[in-house]
C-alpha cells in the first residue's frame, strides 16, 4: 500500500546515519570528489553490444554490430565526437554531462513535465496525527491536515536551515563521499517555462521568507521568517497556515465564479505555458506575483476536492499525490512541495530536473523522522507578516490556455494507472541466504514477471547515482542482460533442472552487480552515447553516425521497464510514469522483511497491463521463494 503505516523508524534511522557524516561540514569533501570520466569509445561499445543480444535476432546483431564498428573506427565518426565531447569536459567546470543531462533530459522536453517528469511518493503515517475518514465528508480543511502540514514544514525549514550554514551532514557511499551539489538546488528552487529550453532558478543560500501553500487551487505566500531572519515557531507556522486558508476561503466567498487558477498552467504542455506565463508577464502586477511563486522555498498543498473515496484507498492517495484529479492545486514547477490530505496522509511531489529524488527523499525522509514523538516548540518571533494570496491579472486568452490545459491534464491524469504492492514476508534478509544482492535479484525477478507476462524481454532502465563524481547525476543500469535473460527463459522450463536454474540465477546477478558497478564508476553506455550524440552538428554527420542510425540504438533505449531503488523505504515510498507508450513505470523498496512496489502503464496502451503486471511479479516472487528454499534444503 502507498499509504502506509510505519512504526518503526529505527531502520531509516540506520541507513540515514550510515550515509552521512556529522563531524564534516555539508561541503568539505567536494574538493575530494573526482570528475566524471568519458568511458573509451572501446569499452562503451563493448557493453552496448552486450545489452543488444537479448533483444536482437542474430541477423540484426550482425547489423548493429558493423554499426558500431564503422562508428568507432578509423574513419568513423565516433572518434571524432569523442573528441569534442573531451573538448566539452575540458571547458566544463565540474562535469562534461552535467549541462546536457539537464537540458536534454529535462528543459528541452516539451510535453507536460506533471507526471512524465515528476515524480510522486507518499510520507509514512503518523500515529501523533491520526489518520480519519470523518474528515472526507465535507470538502473543508480538517484539523489534522493543517496540524501535520505545519510540523511537517517546521522539520523541512530545519533542514534548510542547516543547509544554509553548512551543517547538514555530507553523505558517504561505502566507496567514499557523495556529491552534496544537488542540495543547492533544492530551496527557492523553480522550473520556469520558457520556449524551446526551460530554465531553473534556485537560490543558495535559500534566504526566501515564505513558502507556497496551494489551497482551492489558488497559490499564497506564507511567511515562515521575520525580517532578520528568524524561523516562526511551530505554534506560529500553524497559524499561518489557518489564516491562509481562511483568507482563500473569504476571497473565494466574494467570487461569484472560482478565481482563474494560473496554477494550473503548471501542469500543462510546456509550449502553452510558455505562452500563457509570456503573455501574464506583460503585466506588472504579474511579474511581482511570478517572484513571490518562483522565489518560494518550497510548496505546500492542501488538498479538500475530489470525493471521500478517491483518497480513502492507497491507489486513490497516490493517484492525488502524483496528479491530484487534473493537476489541481499543485504549483508543479517547485522543486518540491508537501502535501496533506483531508484525512491527514501526507506525500511529496518533486520536479524532476534540478534535483534527483533520493536527494528531495531525505528531506522528506528526515522530517517524517523528526515529525514523530514530542516537539518542544521554540518562542514565537515577533515581526512576521501575514498571509497573502498570491492575485493575478488574467486575460481573457489565457484563459482559454487555462481551459486548455485542465483538459489536457484531465486526459493524461486518467491515462496513468497506477498499482501498488505489498510482499510483506520477502525483504532482503531472506535474499541474502541464498548469498546473492537484493537488488539484483528482485531485477531478475522483474525479467521473469515481464516474460511470462509478454513473452519478450524488456528493455530495463534501472537508476544509478552518479554521485561519487563532482556535481554527479545519474547513469543507466541496463539490467536487460544477457544472463538475466537467459534466466528468465529458463525459469519456467521444466527441462532445465533446479541446479542449473540456480547457476544461471548467480550468474545473472553476478552480471547484473558488474553492470551496476561499472555505471556507478562513470562507465555506463547510455550517458556516454548521449554525450556523443549531442555532438553531432549537422545532417551529413547524422548520416555517418552509423550507430545512432541503426535501429537497434532506439530499440535498446525505449525501456519497457523504466525502475528505481528506493530501499529501505520504510517512512518514505514513490511511484512514476513510464518512460514510453508501451512501457512500465516500477519503484521499489526492500526492507528487512518485506517488499514495496508501485507499478504504473497508460491506459490506452493495447500492450501493457499493470494490473497483470502486478500479479505476475507476485507470483514470481512466490515461485522464487519456493525454489530459492528448496535449492537450500538439499545443500
Amino acid at each position: 500500500m502507498l499509504c502506509f503505516s510505519a512504526t518503526r523508524a529505527t531502520a531509516a534511522h540506520r541507513a540515514l546515519r550510515a550515509y552521512t557524516t556529522a563531524s564534516a561540514s555539508t561541503f568539505s569533501n567536494q574538493s575530494r570528489l573526482p570528475r566524471l570520466p568519458i568511458p573509451t569509445l572501446k569499452d562503451t561499445a563493448t557493453r552496448y553490444l552486450r545489452s543488444l543480444q537479448p533483444l536482437l535476432n542474430p541477423a540484426d546483431y550482425a547489423r548493429s554490430e558493423k554499426a558500431v564498428s564503422e562508428f568507432i573506427g578509423p574513419t568513423g565518426l565516433g572518434p571524432v565526437l569523442q573528441q569534442r565531447l573531451q573538448q566539452v569536459d575540458a571547458a566544463s567546470p565540474y562535469s562534461w554531462l552535467e549541462d546536457i543531462w539537464l537540458k536534454k533530459a529535462y528543459l528541452e522536453w516539451r510535453e507536460p513535465s506533471y507526471i512524465n517528469v515528476n515524480w510522486f511518493a507518499a510520507i509514512a503515517d503518523n500515529p501523533d496525527f491520526p489518520v480519519t475518514d470523518e474528515t472526507l465528508a465535507a470538502q473543508r480543511v480538517s484539523a489534522v491536515q493543517i496540524a501535520r502540514a505545519a510540523r511537517l514544514v517546521v522539520h523541512v525549514l530545519e533542514f534548510n536551515d542547516s543547509l544554509n550554514r553548512g551543517e547538514l551532514a555530507p553523505e558517504m557511499s561505502r566507496a567514499g563521499p557523495l556529491c552534496m551539489n544537488q542540495y543547492k538546488s533544492q530551496f527557492g528552487t523553480t522550473r520556469i517555462a520558457r520556449e524551446t529550453c526551460d530554465q531553473i532558478i534556485s537560490q543558495y543560500p535559500s534566504t526566501s521568507k515564505h513558502f507556497l501553500l496551494m489551497y482551492r487551487d489558488q497559490p499564497v505566500s506564507v511567511p515562515v521568517y521575520n525580517a532578520s531572519g528568524e524561523r516562526a515557531s511551530l505554534a506560529q507556522i500553524t497559524a499561518q497556515i489557518a489564516n491562509a486558508v481562511k483568507h482563500v476561503d473569504e476571497l473565494l466567498a466574494t467570487q461569484p465564479n472560482s478565481l482563474p487558477s494560473v496554477a494550473q498552467l503548471t501542469a500543462g504542455h510546456r509550449d502553452d505555458w510558455t505562452k500563457g506565463r509570456a503573455l501574464l508577464e506583460q503585466d506588472a502586477d504579474n511579474r511581482k506575483a511570478f517572484a513571490v511563486t518562483d522565489d518560494a522555498l518550497f510548496g505546500v498543498s492542501l488538498d479538500v476536492h475530489g470525493e471521500p473515496e478517491q483518497i480513502a484507498t492507497p491507489e486513490g492517495c497516490a493517484a492525488a499525490f502524483c496528479h491530484s484529479e487534473a493537476g489541481r492545486n499543485r504549483w508543479y514547477d517547485k522543486a518540491f512541495q508537501l502535501i496533506v490530505l483531508r484525512n491527514g496522509r501526507a506525500g511529496v511531489n518533486g520536479e524532476h530536473a534540478p534535483v534527483d529524488a533520493l536527494t528531495t527523499g531525505r528531506i522528506a525522509m528526515e522530517a517524517a523522522m523528526k515529525e514523530r514523538g514530542p516537539y518542544k516548540d521554540s518562542a514565537p518571533i515577533s515581526g512576521l507578516s501575514e498571509p497573502s494570496v498570491v492575485h493575478w491579472n488574467v486575460p481573457s486568452d489565457v484563459v482559454q490556455i487555462i481551459d486548455k490545459v485542465r483538459g489536457d491534464s484531465a486526459k493524461l491524469a486518467q491515462n496513468l494507472r497506477i498499482r501498488l504492492g505489498n510482499a510483506n514476508e520477502f525483504g532482503a534478509s531472506w535474499i541474502k541466504t541464498l548469498g546473492v544482492s537484493p537488488d539484483a535479484f528482485f531485477q531478475l525477478a522483474l525479467q521473469v514477471a515481464y516474460f511470462r507476462q509478454h513473452g519478450r524481454p524488456a528493455p530495463t532502465y534501472e537508476t544509478a547515482s552518479l554521485r561519487a563524481f563532482l556535481h554527479g547525476r545519474t547513469e543507466t543500469i541496463r539490467s536487460c542482460t544477457p544472463e538475466a535473460w537467459a534466466f528468465a527463459k529458463a525459469f519456467d522450463d521444466r527441462d532445465v533442472k533446479l541446479g542449473t536454474k540456480i547457476q544461471l540465477l548467480r550468474q545473472a546477478v553476478d552480471a547484473h552487480i558488474e553492470y551496476t558497478r561499472a555505471a556507478a564508476a562513470g562507465q555506463g553506455v547510455d550517458r556516454h552515447l548521449l554525450g556523443l550524440r549531442v555532438q553531432i552538428q549537422d545532417e551529413g554527420e547524422a548520416a555517418r553516425a552509423s550507430l545512432f542510425a541503426d535501429p537497434a540504438y532506439i530499440q535498446s533505449m525505449s525501456f519497457a521497464m523504466s525502475t528505481s531503488n528506493v530501499s529501505p523505504g520504510d517512512l518514505f515510498r514513490g511511484g512514476f510514469a513510464p518512460v514510453i507508450a508501451d512501457g512500465y513505470g516500477i519503484n521499489y523498496a526492500l526492507d528487512k522483511n518485506d517488499l514495496k512496489f508501485t507499478v504504473s502503464d497508460w491506459v490506452d496502451s493495447s500492450a501493457t497491463d499493470a494490473e497483470q503486471l502486478r500479479q505476475s511479479i507476485y507470483q514470481t516472487l512466490a515461485d522464487l521463494h519456493e525454489a530459492g528454499e528448496f535449492a537450500k534444503s538439499r545443500n
